[in-house]
């Protein structure tokens, strides 16, 4: 016996997940800030039957970002230039296997995300292929944000970061305390391992 949890799009209803019959609350992942929902609950016995759902609920999620939950993921993404089919959405589509390149030997270039509407954000983790054919490199980046995703200002400063294959081939990039913004830019002016701007993933954390 237990719950079925489900989250509406318009008129369809779809689950998200079940809970235990003596449980109280339920957590639904992947929701994007500032985005009102719709959900309603099914009660299942031990032979399967479903019940009749409740009453929807609907609820709006706050504006800050989760220090655990990646808010770019699948989100819209573009770039200044790519290069084959290392397009922009390699880089949000949670596959750290494919990858976003820029065109060769033409920075600055710049990779950006919409994450739908103006929320905290605190980390940048950016990834590459784990593939031992990537060597070590150092990126040269800086983070741009934008309300509009047309005027930019500097959230962070252009430094290099360390890509090593034997620690994950991540880096991590800290924001200011307070940084809100919609659009996310990255904007790469150098690579020591290729001369190109290149992200597997683009991840983005709120404040805890």
């Amino acid at each position: 016996m237990g719950y079925r949890i489900r989250r509406f799009a318009g008129v369809n209803a779809s689950p998200v997940g079940s809970a235990a019959a003596n449980a109280t609350t339920f957590t639904v992942t992947g929701l994007i800030a500032s985005t009102s929902y719709t959900f309603d609950v099914q009660a299942l016995d031990a032979a399967g039957s479903v019940s009749a759902p409740s009453s929807q609920v609907m609820t709006t999620t706050s504006i800050g970002g989760s220090s655990s939950v990646n808010v770019a993921l699948n989100r819209p993404v573009s770039a200044g230039s790519y290069t084959q089919s290392y397009v922009p959405g390699n880089a949000v589509d949670g596959n750290v296997n494919t990858y976003w390149e820029s065109a060769n030997s033409a920075f600055p270039q710049w990779l950006q995300v919409d994450l739908g509407s103006a929320i905290g954000v605190r980390r940048v983790v950016l990834t590459l292929p784990p593939a031992a054919a990537w060597v070590t490199r150092s990126q040269t980046v800086s983070v741009q944000g934008s309300a509009d995703g047309v005027s930019f200002g500097l959230l962070l400063g252009s430094a290099a970061y360390t890509f090593d294959p034997s620690s994950g081939n991540t880096a991590t990039l800290s924001l200011p305390a307070g940084t809100t913004t919609r659009h996310l830019r990255l904007v790469f002016t150098a690579n020591t391992g290729w001369p190109a701007g290149q992200v597997a993933e683009f991840r983005v954390f709120g404040a805890a």
